[in-house]
């Protein structure tokens, strides 16, 4: 997300929200937050099933709110009548997680090896060493869709070969020669690439440095892994 919200932040705005029914509902309470906080996006509110609580998808972030939003915080929520505790917080942002990814994939090179049938998110620049370590262990793990997104963080250069590989006639095959082995494609034509949308999403998971790599469930599992902990992590996704 764009505004990382900490504990030391909230701390300062837990104050009063001009609002006087008794009791919010969930368009109120959008619209009485949306006007303290009018630079950042409140994408839903929902009442939650517990404590009076609404939860509010805030820049992509979920934080709570009570009934007359007066005071909102953000922090895990645990049931803890079941063993272990289900962190309640946690699963519902995996889903906001996979919601975006999932839209997202036709901004993303597509590479299917083997059955397809695992599916593996990563975030990568072309120029990032780390990256191109990836890439050798992703060529030996099989029976997996990978969706790469092209992020250029680190120089204009990135840039360019992001552009070339993205405007290639065979994406998959233009990244793995220019990660491989070093071998950008020739004679790409120029093309509308998906970089500036990558970026949002970048910011939107509070994205770092590259790699970054993410399960189907919405896992973030790490930058550079190496094969033998990928394809652990692969296996731990429940259908």
């Amino acid at each position: 997300m764009s505004r990382r919200i900490s504990f030391g932040a909230l701390a300062l705005v837990l104050c009063a929200v001009a609002f006087s029914p008794a009791r919010a509902d969930e368009a109120s309470v959008r619209q009485a937050l949306q006007g303290r906080f009018p630079h950042m996006t409140v994408e839903s509110v929902t009442r939650a099933p517990f404590g009076g609580l609404y939860e509010v998808i805030l820049d992509g972030e979920i934080v709570y709110t009570d009934e007359k939003a007066e005071y909102f915080f953000a922090g895990s929520i645990y049931d803890i009548r079941t063993l272990p505790p289900r962190n309640l917080t946690q699963e519902n942002s995996g889903r906001l997680i996979v919601s975006a990814l999932t839209a997202a994939r036709d901004s993303a090179i597509r590479r299917t090896k083997g059955d397809g049938k695992r599916v593996l998110y990563t975030f990568e620049d072309p120029n990032c060493g780390y990256c191109k370590q990836l890439s050798r262990e992703l060529a030996s793990i099989d029976n997996v869709t990978i969706y790469t997104f092209l992020l250029p963080i680190l120089s204009q250069d990135s840039v360019e070969k992001s552009r070339a590989v993205w405007c290639a006639e065979n994406r998959a095959q233009a990244w793995e020669d220019l990660m491989l082995r070093a071998t950008l494609p020739q004679g790409a034509k120029e093309c509308a690439t998906p970089i500036e949308k990558n970026r949002q999403l970048m910011r939107r998971f509070g994205i770092r440095g590259t790699p970054a790599i993410y399960l189907e469930d919405g896992r973030h599992i790490g930058g550079y892994l190496p094969a033998a902990q990928i394809e652990q992590a692969l296996n731990s996704v429940r259908k």
